[in-house]
């Protein structure tokens, strides 16, 4: 079973903030096949939605904050951001950014857990989240890079009422009978610069083929394609202006 529309507690947006949203276009066009689209009000300060074919799957945003990295932002649905948020901080995780509306669309938050690895929430309006989900093109996998393990287990099974299961030496996590994403360790990432944090996988139909198409139009390939075992092939990229996302081959989630 696998997740393939937004559901409450589950993986339904992603958003990269980035130093620069035209070129960020044009590099996951060239990858992913995205169509961007920015809306044009002043005050949505260049804010830019991906496409595939006519379904939403994404989002890029200018660097809003001093220190902000280049980053791609998981994004988990909840009925109630305000809850959400404060049922982060009883449990020690933190409030980065105050649940805000974000237009019509829908009222969001970040926050952080206790390890520090940040994420979003989206409590849907008139965007549900993704439109498409799964699917080559679109978020297939989400994954937690973090050096407490135990912890996290603790934090987000009280938080998002997930499941955890293990498969061989990998954890996963679930909601509704449905996996959507796993935790590695920090230590696994074998760069000294990670720290906790959350990656994005998209689903695509060639792993070989998608990643040397990013590490041939400016991207960087940080890991080999490579077929995990009992799992997917996957492969791992930094994009131009830095931000670091996976790829799998679709069909293969969960």
């Amino acid at each position: 079973m696998k997740i393939t529309e937004p559901t409450p507690g589950a993986p339904c947006w992603v958003e990269l903030g980035t130093s620069d949203v035209p070129a960020a276009a044009l590099y996951y066009r060239e990858v992913f096949g995205w169509h961007a689209d920015t809306d044009p009000r002043p005050e949505s300060g260049g804010y830019t939605v991906f496409a595939v074919g006519d379904a939403r799957v994404a989002a890029a945003a200018p660097l809003y904050a001093p220190g902000q990295p280049t980053a791609w932002t998981v994004t988990f649905a909840t009925p109630d951001a305000e809850a959400l948020a404060a049922a982060v901080t009883e449990v020690g995780g933190r409030v980065l950014v105050a649940p805000r509306d974000l237009f019509d669309l829908g009222r969001f938050a970040v926050l952080a857990d206790p390890a520090g690895a940040a994420f979003a929430v989206w409590q849907a309006r008139s965007l549900a989240g993704a439109e498409l989900l799964n699917e080559p093109g679109a978020l297939g996998w989400v994954e937690l890079a973090t050096g407490d393990a135990e912890s996290a287990v603790a934090f987000y099974s009280r938080v998002f009422g997930w499941s955890v299961r293990s498969h061989g030496t990998y954890t996963q996590w679930g909601i509704g009978g449905a996996d959507f994403g796993g935790m590695s360790t920090v230590e696994a990432r074998d760069r000294e610069d990670v720290r906790p944090h959350w990656l994005p996988y998209f689903a695509v139909e060639s792993v070989d083929a998608t990643a040397a198409r990013a590490a041939d139009t400016g991207g960087m390939l940080l890991m080999a394609p490579t077929d995990v075992p009992d799992g997917p092939r996957i492969a791992m990229l930094r994009d131009p202006q830095g931000a670091v996302f996976g790829i799998h081959q679709a069909g293969t989630e969960g």
